[in-house]
């Protein structure tokens, strides 16, 4: 099993199950971002309770898009993922093109079914549910702000822990 361990600072873990069966390219490209140190001090910037909290623009905007695109791995772009947008869900954000997640990413904070088969689900929380929901609930400036956090939560660090045998997919980018 790959697992992605989610430090926030002053707040605690979140631990992540990845599954590179349903959604290879979003798998690779996730762990090689958290190899790089990508996500390494950037903010939850929407905290979104009853929706999502979302991180992983590099400059902590939710407008950024990053140097690289993703093939969107789920139903409506023609990819069979079964991962569903419950609550811990891990999912990529992305555009109105199917084909435009990078690096920005998001966790369900409860069951969001109408997002279904219209975003790329690749992890499932396993722990840390309260951490979750102390991100989600922070106080931020609403909507017109994209429900960016008046005291944005700072990600520590993102590691990867993998038993014997587990292989990261082959990284596939699109321009």
């Amino acid at each position: 099993m790959i697992k992605a361990i989610i430090k926030t600072r002053d707040i605690g873990e979140i631990g992540i199950r990845l599954y590179p069966e349903y959604a290879p390219d979003s798998v690779a490209s996730f762990c090689e971002s958290i190899k790089e140190g990508f996500y390494d001090g950037l903010l939850w910037f929407r905290c979104q309770a009853g929706y999502v909290i979302q991180t992983g623009s590099p400059d902590n905007n939710i407008y950024t898009d990053s140097d690289f695109h993703l093939r969107g791995e789920f139903r409506e772009n023609g990819v069979e993922n079964p991962l569903n947008n419950i609550r811990g869900a891990v999912g990529f954000g992305r555009d109105d093109d199917p084909n435009t997640a990078g690096t920005q990413f998001y966790i369900c904070h409860q069951d969001l079914p109408h997002l279904d088969g219209r975003y790329c689900v690749f992890g499932m929380m396993l722990y840390g549910f309260d951490v979750l929901d102390q991100i989600a609930c922070r106080e931020n400036g609403g909507k017109e702000s994209w429900y960016y956090p008046v005291d944005p939560p700072v990600i520590e660090t993102i590691t990867l822990k993998m038993d014997e045998g587990d292989r990261i997919p082959a990284l596939h980018r699109l321009p």
